[in-house]
C-alpha cells in the first residue's frame, strides 16, 4: 500500500464492475492513477474479473499491477455475513473497507447500498472519471469519450456526460 499525496494512506478497493468498465475503455492506468497509488482489490474480485476474461473477452493481463489485499480472518468472517445478493468480490471489498476504513469503488447498486448502510466512503466509474478531470489527468472531452465507451459496453451510468458534474471547472 502506497501513501497518497496527502500523506494519509487510505485503501481504495476496486470491485469487478469498475475493473471491467476501465478495462473495456482501455483506461487501466487512469483507474490506478486517480487514487494516487492507493488503489487495490482482493483475490476474490480478480477471480470474478478472470471469469469475465473467459466469457466476455476482457484483457487478461489488464490488472497485473493492481495490488491485492489479503483478507484477515475477521474480514473473511465479516464478508460471510453480508447479504446474499452480493458477490464474493463485493463482499471481500466491503469487509476490507469496513475493517480498514477504506473507500469502496463499485458501480453495482446493491453493493453501493450496502456500503452506504455501513458508512463506507464510496465512488464508482463516474466518480473516478470526475477525479481524473479534476486532477488534470484527462480533459472533460476525453472523460466523456471514455464514459461513452463504458456505456456502449453495457455500463448503466447514472449520467450520460460528466458536463454537469464538472460545470464549475
Amino acid at each position: 500500500m502506497v501513501g497518497s499525496a496527502s500523506g494519509i494512506v487510505r485503501l481504495v478497493l476496486l470491485d469487478n464492475t469498475v475493473l471491467t468498465n476501465f478495462a473495456r475503455a482501455d483506461s487501466i492506468q487512469l483507474a490506478l492513477d486517480v487514487w494516487l497509488g492507493d488503489a487495490c482489490s482482493t483475490s476474490d474480485v480478480l477471480a470474478e474479473y478472470q471469469a469475465g476474461v473467459l466469457g466476455h473477452s476482457l484483457p487478461a493481463d489488464a490488472w497485473q499491477h493492481l495490488p491485492v489485499v489479503t483478507l484477515t480472518d475477521q474480514e473473511r468472517q465479516f464478508a460471510a455475513v453480508l447479504p446474499p445478493p452480493l458477490h464474493t468480490g463485493e463482499r471481500s471489498c466491503l469487509a476490507v473497507a469496513v475493517r480498514r476504513h477504506g473507500l469502496f469503488a463499485s458501480d453495482d447498486s446493491r453493493a453501493r447500498i450496502e456500503a452506504r448502510r455501513g458508512g463506507i466512503a464510496l465512488s464508482g466509474s463516474v466518480g473516478m472519471l470526475r477525479i481524473g478531470v479534476q486532477q488534470h489527468m484527462l480533459s472533460l472531452a476525453e472523460a466523456n469519450r471514455l464514459l461513452r465507451i463504458m456505456i456502449g459496453n453495457g455500463y448503466h451510468s447514472p449520467v450520460l456526460t460528466l458536463d454537469e458534474l464538472l460545470s464549475n471547472l
